[in-house]
């Protein structure tokens, strides 16, 4: 289960930095998914407790999963989506649904995305999304009708409506809704001071993941 059109990326934070940010985003109406990335240390750990702690008001997921092992696992640490710099298998994701979860896998070609939905993503992730123009993703969909993509890769409050509305239906951002050190320093109001930014930026969309 997801909520929104916008995913916060959390790539090697600790436990506490983490909980600074998710108590931050408690606080939205329009960020309500974490993405906690496998290559954090005690990644596993931190997605439980997380979820166990904020499951009540946002949707806690597990990203940089690459292989089947690692889709097991974060499922069983309570992961609710689950996001890829890659494509998966099918047998990767026919997991993910048997547990109710979403699949995100990455594809960057046409072709790419093209398999990655056929074989059953919920999601598709285009990365990194920045080294083409935004508009790529309409200029995907002209031949092969609306897809549901992700844009991950210098998504910011400066850029997130132009992204959505160059044919993105999602984002995922690591380094642009939230300043790195205020996330180390556990800074709660500069954390919040930032998402309000963020959630002026998106003020007047209406996508949505439902």
């Amino acid at each position: 289960m997801m909520e929104g059109c916008v995913i916060s990326i959390l790539r090697g934070y600790t436990y506490e930095q983490v909980k600074a940010v998710c108590d931050t985003l408690c606080q939205s109406s329009k960020v309500k998914n974490v993405e906690i990335t496998l290559n954090t240390e005690n990644a596993l750990e931190i997605i439980s407790r997380i979820t166990k702690e904020y499951g009540h008001c946002l949707h806690i997921g597990a990203g940089t999963v690459v292989t089947h092992d690692e889709v097991k696992a974060a499922i069983a640490a309570g992961a609710e989506f689950v996001l890829s710099p890659v494509g998966y298998t099918k047998a990767m994701i026919d997991t993910c649904h048997a547990h109710d979860v979403i699949a995100i896998p990455a594809a960057f070609t046409p072709h790419e995305i093209y398999t990655q939905l056929q074989l059953g993503a919920d999601l598709v992730k285009v990365f990194p999304a920045n080294e083409l123009s935004w508009t790529y993703a309409k200029k995907v969909m002209e031949p092969l009708g609306d897809l549901p993509l992700l844009a991950v890769g210098g998504v910011n409050a400066e850029n997130v409506q132009e992204v959505l509305n160059s044919g993105y239906h999602y984002v995922g951002s690591a380094g642009g809704i939230f300043k790195k050190q205020d996330i180390i320093n556990c800074d709660h109001e500069k954390l919040l001071a930032s998402l309000r930014r963020f959630e002026a930026a998106l003020d007047g969309e209406t996508h949505a993941v439902s």
